[in-house]
């Protein structure tokens, strides 16, 4: 079997319906509909959001005027809300005011060059198979690795290692991936059985739901 077309909007959900979910075309590729210089998206990579999801550059990646750049990896997942404060939205902390005179034009304008000296923070990078729940928040900057889950609602100021499981304001890793394998998958048996969890490993020994 053929795979999807990477380059279409609209991935082919539910059968024939062309993206539309429930009859409203909220599911959308981002690698063609990402257009701005500084962004790389790879294969695959879909955003969610029932209202607009046409809208992602203009209303999801925040004061991106270069030259730091967005990378997004192949085959992750943006839910609903995410954004990505980009580093033009940085002020000068090392000055008498953080006020950025120089955008105002006027008399100001020759200054502009104070402005630019200000932090830069380097390129934000997500990696492949990564997932970003609902209205998750990522700051300038930083790398999430590959294979990491952010939960909805978080905050991430800091890099995250691949394989992260991430919560809160600001994220901050309480699992890795490889803890939701199932048990035969990553241990074995001394005579070469699978060994079963110990009590005290399962979820419902750690209160989880």
């Amino acid at each position: 079997m053929a795979p999807p077309d990477a380059n279409r909007l609209y991935p082919q959900l539910y059968g024939p319906h062309d993206g539309n979910v429930h009859g409203h075309p909220r599911v959308a590729f981002l690698k063609p509909l990402c257009h701005h210089p500084f962004t790389t998206v790879g294969d695959y990579t879909y955003y969610d959001d029932p209202d607009g999801v046409t809208e992602f550059e203009r209303c999801n990646v925040l004061y991106h005027y270069g030259p730091e750049r967005l990378i997004i990896g192949a085959y992750c997942a943006v839910a609903t809300g995410v954004r990505f404060l980009m580093a033009g939205a940085n002020h000068r902390l090392n000055g008498v005011t953080t006020y950025p005179f120089p955008l105002m034009g006027g008399d100001w304008l020759p200054a502009m060059q104070l402005f630019r000296d200000r932090e830069r923070r380097g390129d934000t990078v997500i990696g492949n198979d990564v997932w970003l729940g609902a209205r998750v928040f990522v700051g300038a900057g930083v790398t999430i690795g590959d294979g990491c889950v952010v939960s909805a609602g978080s905050v991430v100021t800091k890099s995250l290692p691949p394989g992260s499981v991430a919560v809160g304001i600001p994220a901050r890793i309480v699992r890795r991936r490889e803890d939701y394998a199932p048990r035969t998958e990553v241990q074995g048996g001394t005579d070469g059985e699978p060994e079963a969890a110990p009590e005290s490993a399962r979820p419902e020994a750690q209160g989880a739901t």
